[in-house]
């Protein structure tokens, strides 16, 4: 959400501020713009839309100078337009904000009080105003900025740029994150190393609560009690941020295309050759746990959902799930025999984060399921289990999910065999069906033309409901989320066995039904739902295996066929139609598959 970079080069620095915010568009935005120092003097370039509209203004009013901030907006105060984008500017002062600032009334009422008005309707502004106030009565950049930063309540991730400072930029973050890349001669601000990449593989992460003075020889950090701070700076892996969509159409469609090897890679870095799983850091002893906590948003939270079942079945352990947002407000008791779970792709969600922090001190430990290693959430869990799915662009989620589903079963399985539920002999064949997952995956991905032709006919739909039992009906959630996140087609997803309690109400002849029903123990059950649906003239678009289909495809309107699995994997299997329903739908829809409209990839803020 939002994306911040600045930049104190040798070179002129608006090409490279647009190239770097590119690489932060996955993140989503509405507007965009930049701020250059020119002969001294702050100038700026702002456009709505995407980028290319920035792009295009910049041709026809370039922006001299190389020292520059940056920022793509996701419009939280305001409406999206070019008078609320940023950076915000205010005399000798500019601006970029990630983040709410939730007392804005009050400083605005403290500005009015001073004689100063505002323009926009956005909190970035009555940043950029206090720090000219205090400018004005006689503080220097630095020292008014730091001035400004201590009235802020909220969230925030912001950096400064100031008339005749050309070696200077002031960044601060409290919640969403900020880097500081380094370089020769040179330095970065960035919202994260993506950004960075071209630029530089050394970063310095500011930690919750820091202040940074960059300039061109290096940077000065204070923590939040303003003592000198000193914070690592780290390589990173370029190979790690390098975007592209090597040849396909979307990121989307790359990504799905690449769960093969990201979910083996997952697999090999959990389990040695002889097939025994190992996690980094503090071993988890599942024997002195009596419950398991797991916290997430979104996609994470369904892959919660479907862990909970691996957990409770296969361990015997209870398993608490909740949405974040909930959890965070609802305060629950926690016992010191329960270990709480956190699950987030970016390791940034601000809800997330601030139920881990809640948790804090009342568990056996806090363990995060992560694909950035270095985000918040994982440098404040104990245990950190990286998912290791690569940067992902797509703001629907596809690899992460899958890859998120692979690392809790193997924790699954840790935790099952730890309490004596399942022997070696059943160990070794989930992990000899798990290290097989991947050539199914792909088995599955060959299926792509016919869900192609699925959803074609699904893109003629207002609404769209999905149906599955036990570890199927969390993907049904995922089947529906995923469809109305990119397509926004409104669709609902129900456990089967709730169709009678009201939602076959809304079946009639133009109702499709999305049942996923594998093969297994439940089957038969589903299949009765599904009848259910059929004698109402629902059209039922059934995805299942070879025998599934062989025993009920009598009658339904589309079918798509997945390999066998052992049952225990098939929510990781399933994820793909489900991602490919929904993907071709949106193509053929004609939306914005990678960025679509009002979603950003990592929510930094409430």
């Amino acid at each position: 959400m939002c994306g911040i970079v600045g930049v104190l080069g040798d070179h002129e620095a608006a090409p490279i501020l647009v190239e770097a915010l590119k690489r932060l568009e996955y993140r989503g935005y509405d507007s965009a713009g930049i701020a250059t120092l020119n002969d001294g003097h702050l100038d700026r370039r702002r456009a709505v839309g995407k980028l290319v509209n920035l792009s295009d203004l910049l041709v026809h009013e370039p922006l001299a100078g190389k020292a520059g901030i940056g920022h793509t907006r996701w419009a939280t105060h305001g409406v999206p337009s070019v008078g609320n984008a940023h950076p915000h500017k205010a005399g000798p002062v500019a601006v970029v904000h990630n983040g709410i600032i939730e007392n804005y009334r009050e400083l605005r009422a403290e500005l009015a009080a001073a004689g100063i008005g505002y323009e926009t309707e956005t909190d970035t502004e009555t940043v950029a105003l206090l720090t000219r106030m205090h400018m004005d009565q006689g503080d220097g950049p630095v020292e008014a900025a730091m001035r400004t930063i201590d009235k802020l309540r909220g969230a925030y991730a912001l950096a400064f740029l100031f008339d005749g400072e050309p070696d200077l930029i002031v960044a601060a973050r409290l919640g969403p994150p900020l880097a500081i890349g380094h370089g020769e001669g040179e330095m970065f601000v960035g919202s994260d190393a993506i950004a960075l990449a071209p630029l530089t593989d050394r970063i310095t992460y500011l930690e919750e609560g820091d202040r940074a003075i960059v300039t061109r020889k290096g940077v000065e950090i204070r923590d939040a009690k303003g003592n000198l701070a000193n914070r690592p700076v780290k390589t990173v892996s370029i190979d790690g941020t390098r975007i592209d969509k090597a040849g396909h159409k979307h990121f989307m469609a790359k990504e799905i295309a690449e769960q093969p090897n990201v979910v083996g890679e997952a697999v090999r870095h959990y389990l040695d050759p002889q097939g025994n799983i190992s996690f980094p850091g503090e071993e988890i002893d599942f024997t002195k746990l009596d419950r398991l906590t797991m916290v997430a948003c979104g996609t994470a939270y369904i892959a919660c959902l479907v862990a909970k079942y691996w957990f409770e079945d296969l361990a015997r352990l209870p398993v608490d799930v909740d949405v974040a947002s909930e959890f965070r407000y609802r305060e629950p008791p926690i016992g010191p025999r329960t270990l709480a779970i956190f699950a987030s792709q970016s390791g940034e969600t601000a809800d997330t984060l601030a139920a881990l922090r809640y948790c804090r001190d009342k568990t056996a430990g806090i363990a995060c399921v992560v694909n950035v290693t270095e985000s918040s959430i994982a440098r404040e869990s104990d245990i950190v289990l990286p998912i290791h799915a690569g940067v992902e662009v797509g703001v629907a989620s596809t690899k992460a999910f899958t890859c998120k589903l692979t690392v809790m079963f193997l924790l699954a399985l840790k935790a099952a065999h730890q309490r004596g539920h399942i022997d070696d002999t059943r160990l070794s064949d989930l992990v000899s069906a798990l290290r097989g997952l991947p050539s199914v995956i792909s088995a599955a991905l060959d299926q792509n033309d016919a869900v192609q032709r699925t959803a074609t006919l699904l893109s003629e739909a207002r609404d769209v409901l999905f149906l599955g039992r036990g570890r199927m009906f969390p993907l049904a959630l995922e089947g529906a989320l995923k469809l109305k996140e990119i397509s926004y087609i409104h669709a609902e997803a129900y456990a089967s066995g709730e169709l009678k309690h009201g939602p076959i109400a809304l079946i009639d002849k133009n109702m499709p039904v999305v049942v996923l029903a594998p093969r297994d123990a439940i089957f038969d059950k589903t299949v009765s739902n599904m009848q259910e649906v059929m004698a109402r003239k629902g059209k039922v678009v059934l995805v299942s295996d070879e025998d599934g289909l062989a025993e009920a495809s009598d009658g339904v309107w589309q079918t798509i066929r997945m390999p066998r699995v052992d049952p225990l994997l098939t929510p990781i299997l399933y994820a793909i139609p489900a991602q490919l329903l929904a993907y071709h739908t949106a193509v053929a829809k004609g939306t914005d598959v990678d960025q679509p409209r009002n979603l950003a990839k990592s929510v930094t803020v409430e």
